[in-house]
């Protein structure tokens, strides 16, 4: 199963649309720009039905290297990106369970 790249999306949407592709890749690229900087800047990015976009601190940690376990070293906290999703695409994705539980046992 192939993944669902920004270009598929540009093809897609500038054919439903009647817009062009650079019209819509512009818009796309747009987008993700102003999430990027919502959460630059500490701002939760709400998409309604979709989900939410949020940073959070991660906690210290020790790490070890597989080739040397004897030695440890602290890993400091760090913000990553967390996403909650959205009512309508938890439950869309619900949908697949049975389709990905069958092909996890065979």
């Amino acid at each position: 199963m192939a993944n669902l790249t920004k270009r598929d999306l540009v093809i897609d949407i500038s054919k439903k649309t009647g817009l062009t592709q650079q019209e819509v890749f512009d818009v796309i690229q747009l987008t993700l720009e102003g999430i990027t900087d919502g959460l630059a800047t500490g701002k939760n990015v709400e998409l309604r039905n979709f989900g939410v976009f949020e940073v959070r601190l991660t906690k210290k940690r020790v790490g070890r290297n597989p080739k040397r376990p004897q030695d440890e070293v602290e890993i400091p906290p760090r913000a990553i990106v967390k996403f909650s999703s959205g009512k309508i695409m938890r439950q869309r994705v619900l949908q697949r369970t049975e389709e990905l539980r069958s092909k996890s046992v065979a």
